[in-house]
């Protein structure tokens, strides 16, 4: 029986790579919520202003937090998923060592949502504050997205390569 060969090649993944990296980098200046307190106060943060504020006000702990894993964590995903793709790693060790990595930040990859999803959440209970969606918050979910979708892809045809390269006629 014979395996399906991946939807997308490795040339356009890597184009879609480059096209997500875009996105995750706007995503992280782009403005992504404006807080209103007391109808009076309003605050337009990003993630890495957010995450400065955080640095600023002596939250070094929740600092550390999201500036890992919405900011450092994403852009070690992306540097590990062009390694992948990159068409001379051809070394098998060497691809099952990234794919290990891979697998292992798999475990982490939904908590950059996680962490805005809570943000959101918590100030939407707010009775005295409300919030407003911007651009960034839509730029850095579709990176996230893409991520996740090109990984699966990437596993994908690996996995093929390494099936087809396995089976002998």
């Amino acid at each position: 029986m014979s395996r399906k060969p991946p939807f997308i090649s490795p040339q356009p993944l890597r184009w879609l790579l480059l096209f997500t990296s875009i996105l995750l980098i706007a995503g992280f200046f782009t403005p992504m919520l404006t807080l209103t307190k007391l109808m009076v106060v309003s605050h337009s943060f990003s993630i890495m202003t957010g995450i400065e504020q955080l640095w600023l006000e002596g939250h070094i702990v929740l600092f550390f937090v999201v500036a890992c894993f919405s900011v450092l964590l994403p852009l070690a995903k992306i540097i590990l998923l062009f390694n992948l793709l990159h068409p001379n790693t051809n070394n098998p060790q060497h691809r099952k060592k990234l794919l290990h990595l891979m697998h292992e930040y798999g475990r982490w990859a939904m908590l950059d949502v996680m962490v805005v999803a809570v943000l959101i959440v918590t100030v939407k209970l707010g009775a005295l504050a409300s919030i407003e969606i911007h651009p960034g918050l839509y730029l850095f979910g579709a990176a996230v997205l893409l991520i996740m979708i090109i990984t699966h892809q990437v596993v994908a045809t690996l996995e093929y390569d390494e099936h087809s390269s396995q089976t002998t006629f």
